[in-house]
């Protein structure tokens, strides 16, 4: 391979090819630290010409390729696999705001730009990008999309899908489509774009991308409510829907056991209620007209919600810091985990109407198949997806409880098949869901997701192993 290496060193620099030990360590280490590959170089281009010429080496000297952005994923979707054979193709040095649009409310990016750099470019336009993570400080817009990330603004918005209007794609036989057009309405054949949306890299590169921007909003307000059930919060999701309409942006359900976690952990943030609740409910309002008027909405809702029995408590921001402090407990959830120890994680979807039911069924199941297991359950609830995280019981290391991966899967994707849900959200697939998705996909499905691949990538050279 050192014809290979050497052609690549033409292309990029003999800086940007990665092949020792400690400078590619960083890039084949998942996000969550549970496995690490190998990679016979990482590679680090800084244009799309550049990608194109690398992609094309890898056509012709037959090496397999993993698109990597942040790094940031938590499905072995970006990390190459322990044979040692492909390389990473990091795209972390394309990182170009290329145009800002207010009057088209566009953005047409670079996938390498981090999301927070997004969203600050819009916010200096006047206008907003509102997709929001948890790790919008290091996950790139290439990931958001080749996930099809969510995030907390996914009830007004929708997905990185409903975000996107154009792409600009290197093929896996080096080719450049630019489909950077920032048109709402563009019917002239298949839409390519959805093609690669969500694909993970298993098709194509994406390297640029037109985004569409929204007004920014007057006021924003947040506000904790305390519920007795999830069945409650779906009562309190209809409500604050019925008197609030779009300008409910966020609807956060987190259990007792979330913010116990986040507390233990994380003992300096915020205790909004003196004694504890079965279930929370974070929740935001955005306003395009005022403060005040988000304010009067809020207060409408919220005395109707505790005249209904439907809250039990709810305590409302009334400044940016304390807005912030509260979203830092729904955003600390995973870091506590994470220093809690290991767990089994689910990224879960269910309509909206099932989730109260789901949670009911399925905790009882997993009590009954591992005893004292503990259940961090939180979530996007306005738009149906829970992470629906298994924590081993006190008495069980985590290394064994982690030997039980499989069979923790099959009790809980069984019973959100069994609601009419689906094993993956918003995290993707990757290495860490594929067999997972081979046991739920029909034959069909399956099938015809073969054949795209087949297609566009016949020599299988993009992003093995991934998905399918």
């Amino acid at each position: 391979m050192m014809d290979f290496l050497t052609h690549c060193r033409s292309v990029v620099g003999d800086a940007f090819v990665l092949d020792m030990p400690a400078d590619m360590a960083p890039f084949l280490t998942d996000w969550r630290g549970r496995f690490t590959g190998k990679a016979l170089a990482v590679l680090r281009p800084a244009s799309v010409d550049q990608v194109a010429a690398l992609v094309r080496a890898c056509a012709q000297w037959r090496v397999a390729l993993v698109p990597q952005g942040g790094n940031t994923g938590l499905v072995l979707g970006s990390v190459p696999d322990a044979s040692g054979s492909a390389v990473v193709l990091s795209l972390a040095r394309l990182n170009t705001i290329r145009q800002v649009d207010p009057v088209n409310r566009t953005m047409t990016v670079d996938a390498g730009c981090i999301l927070q750099q997004v969203q600050e470019a819009a916010a200096a336009a006047g206008c907003l990008f509102p997709l929001s993570l948890a790790a919008e400080g290091s996950c790139t817009i290439g990931g958001n999309l080749s996930t099809n990330a969510g995030g907390t603004a996914v009830l007004r918005y929708g997905n990185t899908r409903e975000l996107c209007l154009g792409l600009e794609v290197v093929t896996p036989q080096g080719e450049i489509w630019s489909g950077l057009r920032g048109l709402r309405k563009d019917n002239t054949g298949y839409d390519l774009r959805d093609l690669f949306i969500g694909a993970e890299g298993t098709l194509g590169i994406i390297t640029g991308a037109v985004l569409k921007l929204y007004p920014q909003p007057k006021a924003s307000i947040t506000a904790l409510a305390a519920l007795p059930s999830p069945a409650h919060a779906l009562q309190l999701l209809n409500l604050m829907q019925d008197h609030c309409g779009s300008s409910l942006t966020g609807f956060e359900l987190m259990s007792r056991y979330c913010l116990e976690l986040v507390a233990q952990q994380f003992p300096s943030l915020p205790k909004p209620f003196a004694a504890p609740h079965p279930q929370y409910v974070l929740l935001e309002l955005s306003s395009s007209e005022s403060e005040q008027h988000a304010v009067g909405l809020l207060e409408q809702a919220i005395g109707a919600a505790l005249e209904r029995d439907v809250i039990s408590d709810a305590v409302v921001a009334n400044s940016v810091a304390q807005s912030a402090g509260l979203w830092q407990l729904r955003e600390h959830i995973p870091l506590a985990q994470a220093k809690a120890g290991k767990n089994i994680k689910h990224d879960i979807s269910l309509p909206v109407s099932s989730i109260a039911d789901f949670i009911a069924a399925t905790g009882p199941l997993l009590e009954a198949a591992f005893p004292g297991c503990q259940l961090v359950c939180f979530g996007h609830l306005g738009d149906g997806n829970l992470h629906y995280n298994v924590a081993p019981p006190d008495d069980i290391s985590n290394e064994d409880f982690l030997a039980n991966q499989d069979k923790v899967n099959r009790v809980v994707h069984d019973s959100v098949v069994g609601f009419g849900g689906s094993i993956s959200a918003e995290h993707g697939i990757g290495a860490l869901k594929r067999d997972e998705l081979a046991h739920y996909k029909s034959a069909v499905e399956l099938n015809m997701m073969r054949a795209i691949k087949a297609a566009l990538d016949p020599l299988g050279i993009m992003n093995p192993g991934k998905i399918l």
